[in-house]
């Protein structure tokens, strides 16, 4: 008999929705959600910590080969230590785009990221899973949403609403973006959804039915009853 596995590879950048549709598309479909941005963030948290130069990616990415980073249950543990908190916090958030832009890292963490895959598949979620984590991917999403909408949403996950803090936020992710462009790239076959204006249920429904249409047959080694 067959079954049917599920990989689906969601992109974009900061404020587009990723964390929170990918997170519910993997809970429908019944497979693990990696958000490949919180082992950068963790290993960014770790650089902080030890106090090493992060535009070294050399030492930077030596930290790692000591290390133990793993996502459970949605939360991320250094040496078993749950991090989840201080990873989203300001000073990992500023200094994000520094650490995983060098190769080192990125080359050190992959693995990591792929190990999460289960035979069921995955929704594997950041700015290059379609395009270097899993390539292989039968559906690729590519998320956006309008700059007024990324920066309303970051407002709104800390309990702002003042206009200036709505601005301010604007300006770190046009921030942001520059300095993730070299790796944030579309990949040639993702689909683009607009997220601007949606609700998360009717994002995720969409993206079941693209699932649905891109899952391919995978031979099954368990023999029938």
């Amino acid at each position: 008999m067959t079954r049917r596995a599920t990989l689906v590879a969601i992109d974009g950048p900061a404020g587009s929705g990723k964390s929170t549709v990918a997170a519910r598309l993997a809970e429908r479909l019944g497979v693990p959600h990696i958000d490949t941005g919180a082992f950068y963030r963790a290993a960014t948290l770790l650089a902080l910590r030890v106090g090493v130069d992060l535009r070294d990616g050399a030492a930077c990415a030596a930290l790692l080969a000591g290390a133990s980073i793993s996502r459970r249950d949605g939360r991320t543990r250094i040496d078993g230590e749950d991090v989840e908190d201080a990873i989203r916090g300001p000073a990992v958030t500023a200094a994000v785009s520094t650490v995983s832009a060098h190769p080192a890292v990125r080359a050190a963490l992959l693995d990591v990221q792929r190990a999460g895959i289960g035979l069921a598949g995955a929704v594997v979620e950041g700015r290059d899973a379609g395009t270097v984590v899993v390539p292989d991917a039968p559906l690729k999403v590519w998320l956006t949403a309008s700059p007024a909408e990324r920066a309303g949403r970051r407002a709104a996950q800390l309990g702002e609403r003042d206009p200036e803090v709505v601005a301010a936020h604007a300006e770190a992710i046009a921030r942001r973006d520059a300095a993730d462009a070299a790796r944030m790239v579309k990949a040639p076959d993702a689909v683009v959804v607009d997220t601007t204006g949606r609700d998360v249920d009717s994002l995720v429904d969409d993206l079941l039915t693209l699932a649905e249409r891109h899952r391919p047959p995978v031979a099954d080694t368990a023999e029938d009853p």
